[in-house]
């Protein structure tokens, strides 16, 4: 299943970011958020998992340090064998395959998928149905999914940021950003530039869809939402906050 048009996001964890992402992720959050995979859905020693855009694969190493089977996806090479890498030399429970996710088509079925990081906002209307349906089928019958966003727009209207700029490290990062209609999205031209003064220009798109447009698109594609969180497994999602994660059920066979 091809996506519809070129993604500009395909290709945005490829550069300076990929690094950047990383040490934006504080390891208590990665904790957290796999405790509550583990007590939300809830996982069973013999259960597996489907962690898609995984990037350097912080749930899925997780998840199968506790003795999860775990099958992680992600588009990008280095990523990919990032978590080869571990996997090898902790002898560890996971499948790692490096594939566009529109055209991924597992051969098992799953207890949970997982969306987390954003990703779900990187496709538009179209690209979201054609992933959750594909979901759907990789999901036994009250399989559990878990989207992670912080762009709904719920959150992306209150927290729109036009302009930005601030150091990660040694890299320096200057955000501009608009917010645009027809689909609603943001689009971030992002300028990095390292200690030695190089830059890098990256594009990123961030599709913006209400709570009632995601739980719209949930539903037509066979699944129910059981819960939403703003603090996973503690606080229940408000307008405003900062995160949301979604908890969805497949209803369908």
């Amino acid at each position: 299943m091809q996506a519809t048009t070129e993604n500009v996001n395909d290709v945005y964890f490829d550069g300076m970011y990929k690094d950047i992402w990383k040490s934006l992720i504080p390891d208590k959050l990665t904790a957290a958020e796999v405790q509550f995979l583990i007590d939300e859905t809830p996982l069973l020693t013999s259960s597996k998992v489907l962690d898609i855009m995984c990037g350097y694969g912080r749930h899925s190493i997780a998840l199968a340090q506790k003795g999860y089977q775990v099958t992680a996806i992600d588009n990008l090479d280095s990523y990919i064998t990032e978590i080869a890498t571990r996997a090898t030399a902790e002898n560890l429970p996971i499948r790692y395959i490096k594939e566009e996710i529109l055209n991924f088509c597992g051969d098992e079925q799953f207890d949970l998928a997982i969306c987390m990081g954003n990703s779900i906002c990187f496709f538009n209307e179209a690209d979201t149905l054609k992933l959750l349906s594909n979901l759907a089928l990789q999901l036994k019958r009250g399989g559990k999914l878990v989207i992670n966003s912080w762009c709904i727009a719920e959150i992306a209207i209150k927290n729109f940021v036009a302009k930005g700029s601030g150091k990660i490290g040694t890299t320096e990062m200057l955000t501009e950003s608009e917010f645009l209609f027809h689909p609603t999205r943001i689009e971030t031209l992002n300028t990095f530039i390292a200690e030695d003064g190089t830059k890098e220009f990256k594009k990123a798109v961030d599709y913006i869809y209400s709570y009632a447009e995601m739980e719209r698109m949930l539903q037509a594609t066979g699944f129910t939402i059981k819960s939403a969180y703003s603090i996973p497994g503690k606080k229940v999602f408000s307008f405003g906050e900062p995160r949301l994660y979604l908890v969805a059920e497949k209803i369908n066979e």
